[in-house]
């Protein structure tokens, strides 16, 4: 069980490496459609495999100072978002941090 800042973002970064992925919002789509219909922003999106790795993760990210989304199942999987630019610049610096 983890139970250290630096040890949840240890944890976070390797979940992030496993099979994470960062979605960027599409600035050419948002000038055309426009702000009001374009909502895509920035997120962090981490895959929990199992039922223990999706109670887990939410505990870390709390731990580590940030704040997780509602978590949806995608395939056999579940993704739990983390939102926001200022978090996503955030996490991308703690995974280059914890290497």
């Amino acid at each position: 069980m983890v139970k250290t800042k630096a040890a949840a973002e240890r944890r976070l970064a390797a979940l992030y490496r496993r099979n994470g992925c960062i979605r960027l919002p599409n600035r050419e789509r948002c000038r055309e459609e426009g702000p009001a219909r374009y909502k895509k922003g920035y997120e962090v999106r981490l895959t929990a495999n199992d039922r223990a790795e999706l109670k887990e993760i939410p505990r870390l990210l709390e731990l580590a100072g940030y704040r997780a989304g509602k978590p949806h199942a995608k395939g056999n999987r579940w993704r739990i978002p983390v939102y926001g630019r200022e978090a996503v610049d955030r996490f991308l610096a703690m995974v280059r941090r914890c290497r």
